[in-house]
């Protein structure tokens, strides 16, 4: 069940000056996360010998996928039994073992339109995100509709491994469209919901594990909208 909109966030200038710490705290790990992800895949996509063998070997590359699957999961699911810092160790392993996944897209797109999405990316990030901390319009039904887009989009790419030709030119086009506008609109919402989630007790733990909790959600938002982006703009290396 989603956390209810507190407006309670708007009425206190102490709360408010609790609430702009929090998510200071938040934005801090999310880009910390982004930041290590980057430097891995660059580092990786550097070493053409090495990102072939995570690229041949099956075993190896779905082996990490499936541990970053599962790490997401327990993170999710068990940071109310965790301390702070596994949490936070968590959070980074996770964001290490993306860049190597998304090394591979070094041998798929260029340099440059690599660069130019991840700049495009941070910019509609910001600006998304700032409606969704200033905003005092509940977004609710925005994170309903884009819940419901998101889940289409892993039905349709399910369909696509047995009927591959859904995802042919126009499939594609209206494929990545669509997750930009989703993890779009997921931006805004998730800041909404992680700033009215802010705690204000001096609970030092439940803010560190609050505030990494909020950095993954927006971390994989980024990251979604940084890769749809760069599958509807990228050039591809011939």
């Amino acid at each position: 069940m989603e956390p209810t909109f507190n407006r309670d966030v708007y009425q206190s200038p102490t709360k408010s000056l609790a609430v702009g710490q929090y998510m200071a705290k938040v934005y801090m790990w999310m880009t910390i996360g982004i930041l290590l992800t980057g430097m891995i895949a660059m580092g990786i996509a550097s070493d053409q010998e090495l990102i072939y063998t995570i690229v041949s070997n099956k075993i190896l590359f779905y082996g990490l996928m499936i541990a970053e699957f599962g790490l997401v999961i327990w993170l999710s699911a068990g940071i109310n039994k965790m301390n702070a810092a596994m949490a936070t160790s968590m959070f980074l392993l996770y964001a290490g073992l993306n860049g190597v996944t998304l090394s591979v897209f070094s041998l798929i797109y260029t340099n440059e339109s690599i660069a130019s999405a991840f700049f495009t990316t941070a910019a509609g990030f910001a600006g998304l995100s700032l409606f969704g901390f200033v905003t005092k319009r509940d977004l609710g039904p925005v994170g309903n509709f884009c819940s419901m887009g998101l889940w289409g989009l892993v039905g349709f790419s399910i369909l696509s491994i047995f009927f591959p030709s859904m995802m042919g030119s126009m499939g594609s086009q209206i494929y990545g469209l669509v997750g930009i506008i989703v993890f779009a609109g997921l931006t805004a919402y998730d800041t909404q919901v992680i700033k009215s989630m802010a705690p204000h007790g001096r609970d030092s733990e439940a803010h560190q594990k609050g505030a990494i909790m909020g950095a993954l959600k927006l971390y994989l938002d980024f990251i979604n909208l940084f890769l749809f982006i760069l599958r509807m703009s990228g050039d591809r290396r011939k």
